[in-house]
């Protein structure tokens, strides 16, 4: 490949890098703000500038479209999450920063609809359940865990089951945040709730 040849594709890619980018962006907003549903192709490229022709290059349908959409915040969650627990060096109020980061991106009304509300219905419950639980907030709960554990921290490594009984009471706290009149006051409660929860789970008692 010639010199001439190769900056030509990298500057494709780049192009269709940057018309990919565009379009998760754009849908982003439209699926949080309408909803799947509700949401058409049509909206998605009249808002993002481009044609019908360059969202089908990249995407075979609105479905398609959403599953990019949902890895994409996936994505931007766990480095939310990551960024909350990284520099405190006791694993176990790591573990604890990292699930109240995860509960307070939940309040955002378009994060719960694209990836509470809609995704199960969009994607199906076994592409929910298998994101969860390779890459998703389930693995990190459970990593979390057995890194607190192997430091010596809580008393025993929970089972399967632990970590998506932390992900249902998570979720379950931010609908009831986003549906309260106080939703500082019901997030400082649903956070310390959880902590004594968490705490219990682990074998570390209530003090």
């Amino acid at each position: 490949m010639t010199a001439m040849a190769g900056a030509t594709s990298r500057t494709q890619r780049e192009r269709s890098d940057a018309t990919i980018s565009l379009l998760l962006a754009v849908s982003r907003e439209v699926f949080g703000r309408e909803g799947y549903a509700a949401t058409s192709l049509t909206a998605v490229v009249e808002l993002a500038g481009v044609t019908k022709g360059a969202l089908y290059h990249h995407f075979d349908s609105k479905r398609d479209l959403f599953r990019a959409v949902y890895e994409a915040e996936g994505e931007r969650l766990s480095e939310i999450v990551t960024s909350a627990y990284v520099d405190e060096p006791d694993q176990w109020e790591a573990f604890h920063k990292g699930v109240e980061a995860f509960l307070e991106a939940l309040l955002d009304p378009w994060v719960q609809r694209i990836m509470l509300t809609d995704a199960p219905g969009a994607l199906g419950a076994q592409a929910i359940w298998d994101n969860l639980t390779t890459t998703g907030f389930t693995a990190q709960i459970q990593r979390g865990l057995a890194r607190a554990a192997e430091a010596g921290l809580i008393s025993r490594t929970p089972g399967e089951a632990t970590p998506h009984l932390i992900y249902g009471a998570v979720c379950c706290a931010a609908q009831l945040i986003a549906r309260s009149d106080d939703r500082r006051a019901v997030f400082e409660d649903s956070a310390a709730g959880l902590r004594v929860m968490l705490d219990a789970l682990a074998g570390r008692g209530c003090g």
